[in-house]
C-alpha cells in the first residue's frame, strides 16, 4: 500500500523538509483586520507579529474548509492508496474532525486521521515519524500504531507573558486559579486531555525556564535518548541562548529550534517560549 502523509500548518515544518520527505500540508488561516492569510503560504511568522503590533483589532483564526481537504485527498487518490493525516489537538481546533468528514467524501482512498492532542514542534514529531515509516513502505495501520506508541513519551510545556490571548480566544481551560494575578506570574501551560491547561504559576521568566529544564531532566536521567525542540513566538535570540545552555547541560539529547506561527501565536501571544520532547526512535 502506498501511503501519503498529510499534516496541517501548525506543525510548522519548513517547506524544504516537507518537500524532502513528501509531506503534504493543509493550512489554517489567521484573520487580521479585514484580511485572511493562510499561514505558511500567505504570511510568515515574522510578518504576522509585525502586523499584529500595527493593528488595533485582535487577530482570529480559522480552520481549513472541508473543500480544501477534499481537493487534496482527490489529488492524492491518483497516486496513493491511503492517507495518514496528523493534526493539531481536536481540543483547540476542528481541523481533525473536518479531515475525517472530508475523507468520507472521497472515493478510492483510505483516509486515516490521527489526533496529535498537541501542536507545533511536538505535533511535528509525529509527522516526521509517520513520513519516515511511509517512505519505508509501511502501511497506514503500522504507521498509526507507531504514532500511538509515541503518545506516552510526548512532553510539552510553554510559558506565556500573560493569559489574555488564551482567555480571549477561548483556548484555555482551568484558568480560574490564575485570575487576579496575571501580571505577577509567568504561567507554565501544557496540554491535558487535548486542552491547554495551567501547569504551574512561576514568578519570573528565568524561573519558569529553569522549571521546564528541570522537568526535562527528569526524563533525561532515565537514560533513554531524547529529541527536543525549543519553540518561540518571535523570541529567536532567547530561544537560541536557551537551546545552547540546554545542549551543554544535556549533551546526549538532540535539540532543535521551532516557532509558534501565526495561528498558535494568535492564542499564545508574542514572546511565548516553550519546549517539547520525545523519546528518540
Amino acid at each position: 500500500m502506498k501511503t501519503a502523509i498529510v499534516t496541517d500548518s501548525t506543525a510548522y515544518l519548513p517547506k524544504e523538509l516537507r518537500d524532502q520527505l513528501n509531506i503534504h500540508m493543509i493550512p489554517l488561516s489567521v484573520i487580521i483586520g479585514q484580511d485572511t492569510y493562510r499561514e505558511e503560504l500567505d504570511i510568515t511568522a515574522e510578518q504576522f507579529y509585525e502586523k499584529v503590533r500595527e493593528e488595533e483589532k485582535f487577530p482570529t483564526t480559522s480552520q481549513p474548509p472541508i473543500g480544501q481537504f477534499v481537493k487534496l485527498y482527490e489529488e492524492l487518490a491518483k497516486d496513493y492508496d491511503a492517507v495518514v493525516g496528523v493534526y493539531l489537538s481536536s481540543g483547540i481546533s476542528g481541523t481533525f474532525q473536518t479531515s475525517i468528514a472530508a475523507g468520507e467524501m472521497v472515493e478510492g482512498l483510505d483516509v486515516y486521521s490521527f489526533d496529535s492532542e498537541i501542536s507545533c514542534g511536538p505535533q511535528a514529531f509525529y509527522v516526521l515519524r509517520a513520513a519516515e515509516l511511509a517512505n519505508q513502505g509501511q502501511g497506514p495501520e503500522e504507521i498509526l500504531a507507531a504514532l500511538q506508541e509515541m503518545k506516552p513519551f510526548i512532553r510539552a510545556y510553554f510559558m506565556v507573558d500573560d493569559l489574555n490571548h488564551l482567555k480571549r480566544g477561548g483556548r484555555l481551560n482551568g484558568a480560574q486559579a490564575f485570575i487576579g494575578g496575571l501580571l505577577q506570574v509567568k504561567p507554565i501551560l501544557h496540554f491535558v486531555d487535548k486542552l491547554i491547561v495551567p501547569f504551574e504559576k512561576i514568578r519570573t521568566s528565568k524561573k519558569a525556564l529553569k522549571r521546564v529544564a528541570d522537568l526535562f531532566e527528569e526524563d533525561y536521567k532515565k537514560g533513554e535518548p531524547l529529541q527536543a525542540v525549543i519553540i518561540h513566538a518571535n523570541r529567536e535570540q532567547e530561544a537560541n541562548e536557551w537551546c545552547e545552555s540546554l545542549q551543554q547541560r544535556f549533551p546526549e539529547a538532540e535539540f532543535d529550534i521551532g516557532y509558534f506561527g501565526p495561528v498558535i501565536g494568535t492564542h499564545l501571544g508574542e514572546g511565548s517560549l516553550g519546549m517539547g520532547w520525545v523519546k528518540r526512535n
